[in-house]
């Protein structure tokens, strides 16, 4: 192994421990609400989380930014350590709690779901059948393990909420889409707007700043006039900027700049309602795995959505199917934001005709 092979391993032990602990992340930030607070104020919590997950994600942008231009992109590790710093807060503000169960951790179920979402991911990322194959045996293994255990890392009978199960299913299919402006626009603004790295953080600053300003805003709405409302209000926001960058991927890069305003203060509202939903048709003894399992499955989603952008520019595009579209230099985009702007549509007209017409808990108008 020469030396560029090892910096490459080294680099990619080095970010699965720092996935491993940064998964714990996203869960608490949305376990904490649903633990601490009650029903008709946890929209409010939740739009607070989501202005801290836009601020970092401004800040990352710029910050990473700047090591890149002035140091070597290692130090982009040591960023995370800064998440030490907030343990003493943590210690201070969450209270010791006594636990509903005290069995034992299933290391050999969580093993199984974690061979089984890498071997999915690297199936998807490099189009190759026997990772998949892999996966969808392993998978099986972890169905059997979690029914024949007797303290399994799942508890199977969450999965028989049919409410939690097709929030989870819309959460997927959503976030899947979502990751979309976070992924393939810094691709469009290179390889259209052909702009450098540094600058590319910067161009997404504003929609991000804009996320963080409106995010308390979301979380009220949610509360006062219900899920359904933001939901509705989040899906027009993603179908103007998907239908905007279709239209107009070679526009000017502050255009850019303006049309992912719309998607990331949607994708920030939708978080939030998704999350308030969810929350709401799991039982108490259920909150914690039941969220944990829609953080995971968010990150799963996000990772095979990615693979799956990566595969299509790569294979690149000759049609345009957005009749509206004159930069011919940006047809795989055009193509893959107006296929974002439908789906989009869909599920609008799914929720609606499904949830939105009727007030009552769960993922209907208002849990």
């Amino acid at each position: 192994m020469n030396v560029s092979q090892q910096s490459f391993a080294l680099a990619l032990f080095g970010r699965i421990l720092q996935a491993a602990g940064a998964a714990a992340i996203p869960a608490t930030a949305m376990l904490i609400p649903v633990r601490y607070f009650p029903p008709e104020r946890r929209g409010s919590v939740l739009g607070m989380t989501a202005v801290g997950l836009a601020l970092g994600g401004a800040l990352g942008l710029v910050l990473s930014a700047l090591i890149v231009s002035f140091a070597h992109w290692r130090w982009l590790f040591a960023v995370p350590l800064l998440i030490l710093a907030t343990l003493p807060f943590y210690r201070k503000y969450l209270a010791e709690e006594d636990t509903l169960s005290r069995g034992s951790f299933d290391w050999l179920g969580g093993a199984l779901l974690g061979v089984s979402v890498a071997l999915l991911l690297l199936g998807v990322t490099n189009g190759t059948w026997w990772f998949l194959l892999g996966s969808l045996l392993t998978l099986a293994l972890f169905i059997v393990r979690i029914r024949r255990a007797a303290d399994p890392f799942v508890q199977p009978k969450i999965f028989a909420n049919k409410r939690y199960t097709a929030g989870l299913v819309l959460a997927v299919l959503i976030n899947g889409m979502g990751i979309a402006l976070y992924y393939v626009s810094p691709l469009l603004l290179s390889s259209v707007q052909e702009l450098s790295t540094n600058w590319i953080g910067f161009v997404m600053v504003p929609a991000a700043v804009a996320s963080a300003l409106l995010g308390r805003v979301g979380g009220k709405l949610a509360d006062r006039k219900g899920n359904a409302y933001l939901f509705f209000l989040a899906s027009g926001l993603l179908l103007v900027c998907f239908g905007l960058l279709s239209t107009f991927t070679g526009i000017a890069v502050i255009g850019i700049a303006c049309f992912l305003i719309f998607g990331n203060v949607g994708q920030s509202f939708m978080q939030i309602t998704l999350a308030n939903s969810i929350s709401g048709t799991l039982a108490k003894e259920q909150a914690g795995v039941g969220m944990g399992i829609f953080s995971m499955l968010n990150f799963i989603s996000m990772g095979i959505a990615s693979g799956i952008y990566s595969k299509v520019i790569d294979l690149g595009a000759t049609t345009q199917w957005n009749p509206v579209n004159p930069y011919a230099a940006a047809f795989v985009y055009s193509n893959i934001y107006l296929v974002l702007a439908a789906l989009h549509a869909l599920i609008f007209l799914f929720y609606y005709f499904r949830f939105g017409k009727t007030r009552s808990s769960g993922l209907q108008a208002n849990s």
